[in-house]
C-alpha cells in the first residue's frame, strides 16, 4: 500500500502565503463555477488562507462552505478573510483528506485546489472525496504540472530550480507533475463521469514578473522547501542563493514570460 502521508513541500512561510492569498475562485477555479448554484454545500479541501473558500461561500449564499486544512494556524487566517467579507456561511476545520470526519453523502461539491500533488495516496484521497460527495454532486480537482511549466528567457538557474523542486517533492512522497496524472488517478478511484480540461496562469507584465520572481526567490531561500532541500542533501545554502539569484535575473528581464499549466477535473458522482 502507498504511504498516505506526504511532506508539504512549501510550508506556510510568508512567501508561500503571498502566492496562496492571490488565488481566487475566478483565477483558480473557473472550471467549477458554472456548476455552482446558491444553495449548494461545498467542502474545500486544502483551503489554506481561505481566499478561494471565501469566494465560493459568496457564490452559495443560501448554502455553506467548509474549508479544511491540516494546519490550524493557517485556518486562523482563513477565518479572518471570511470574517472581513461578512461571510457567515463559511466554516473552517482541521482534517485529513484521507480520513474525512464527515458522514457519507455530506456535500454537493468536494473541491481541492493544488492538493493531490502533495499526497502520498492521491487515489485514496479521491475515493474519500467521493464518499462524502452526494449522488449527483461534483468532485473538482485542479493541480499544476511542474514539468510543463515554461518560461523565457531560459535562465540556466531556473532549470536547476525545477530539477531541485522535483527531487525534493518526490523525496517527500509527492508528485509535482500531478496535472498529467489527474485523469488516471480519478479513473483508478472509480470515478467514471469525468470532464478533463486545462488552463494556465501566465505572468508577463512588469508587476506580475516582479511578484512571481520575488516570491519564488524568497521561497527558495526561506521556506520549508529550502529547509527540505538542504536537510535532504539535495543542495546547500550557496546553491539556494544561486537559484534565488536566477529568479531575480529572470524577473528583471523586460521580455520575461512564465506560464503554469494546470489540469482540471469535474467528476460527477
Amino acid at each position: 500500500m502507498p504511504e498516505t502521508s506526504a511532506v508539504y513541500t512549501h510550508g506556510h512561510h510568508e512567501s508561500v502565503l503571498r502566492s496562496h492569498t492571490w488565488r481566487t475562485a475566478a483565477n483558480s477555479a473557473a472550471y467549477l463555477l458554472p456548476a455552482l448554484t446558491p444553495r449548494l454545500e461545498i467542502l474545500d479541501i486544502g483551503c489554506g488562507p481561505g481566499t478561494i473558500t471565501a469566494d465560493l461561500a459568496a457564490l452559495v449564499p443560501q448554502g455553506r462552505v467548509v474549508g479544511l486544512d491540516t494546519a490550524e494556524e493557517i485556518l486562523d487566517r482563513a477565518r479572518t478573510v471570511a470574517g472581513e467579507r461578512g461571510l457567515e456561511n463559511a466554516h473552517f476545520t482541521v482534517g485529513d483528506v484521507h480520513a474525512l470526519d464527515f458522514p457519507d453523502d455530506s456535500f454537493d461539491v468536494v473541491h481541492a485546489h493544488q492538493v493531490l500533488q502533495h499526497l502520498g495516496d492521491p487515489v485514496g484521497a479521491l475515493r474519500e472525496m467521493r464518499r462524502v460527495c452526494r449522488p449527483g454532486g461534483v468532485i473538482a480537482v485542479r493541480d499544476a504540472d511542474y514539468a510543463a511549466m515554461t518560461w523565457y528567457p531560459r535562465v540556466p538557474g531556473l532549470d536547476e530550480w525545477l530539477d531541485l523542486y522535483h527531487r525534493v517533492a518526490r523525496r517527500g512522497s509527492g508528485e509535482p507533475d500531478a496535472g498529467r496524472h489527474l485523469l488516471s488517478w480519478a479513473r483508478a478511484a472509480g470515478l467514471t463521469d469525468i470532464t478533463a480540461t486545462a488552463s494556465a496562469w501566465c505572468f508577463a507584465s512588469p508587476e506580475e514578473r516582479a511578484w512571481w520572481s520575488g516570491l519564488w526567490a524568497d521561497r527558495t531561500v526561506a521556506s520549508s522547501f529550502a529547509d527540505l532541500a538542504v536537510s535532504g542533501s539535495f543542495t546547500d545554502e550557496a546553491g539556494l542563493r544561486r537559484i534565488a539569484g536566477a529568479w531575480h535575473t529572470w524577473g528583471g528581464s523586460p521580455d520575461a514570460w512564465f506560464a503554469v499549466l494546470n489540469a482540471e477535473l469535474l467528476c460527477r458522482v
